[in-house]
């Protein structure tokens, strides 16, 4: 069965590993010459939303029929939960890092935006 999934989403699960790496593991501080309000939070976002975009484009390469539950589910409330436990991980598992209400909004958001583009690439094409 876990053949399956790493088979079918083979970016996505790697992806995923890439947020929980960056989510637990510490950060060093780095001095950036330009400020960007709320940086953090925007990352939050596009991470979430790139990740859910690639769920999104994984299940469309390899599935022919779309079940909507499916994709509500795991492409959808997974993600948001996924967010959810990473923020809750960071408060109880690190002594580096906190969770955040911010943080967690911010993941939603991006999970959303991902969502409307995995929908956009649903529409079918001309050809």
């Amino acid at each position: 069965m876990l053949h399956k999934y790493l088979c079918r989403y083979p970016f996505a699960l790697f992806v995923a590993t890439c947020i929980v790496l960056l989510s637990l593991l510490p950060i060093p501080d780095v001095k950036v010459g330009v400020h960007v309000p709320l940086a953090d939070k925007w990352t939050h976002m596009v991470m979430y939303g790139v990740l859910t975009l690639i769920i999104w484009l994984e299940y469309r390469r390899s599935h022919q029929l779309w079940d909507t539950w499916k994709l509500i589910l795991f492409a959808f409330l997974a993600p948001i939960a996924f967010g959810g436990l990473m923020e809750l991980a960071q408060t109880h598992l690190t002594t580096c890092r906190s969770g955040e209400w911010l943080d967690f909004a911010a993941n939603t958001i991006g999970v959303c935006l991902g969502t409307v583009g995995g929908l956009v690439a649903k529409i079918p094409t001309k050809r």
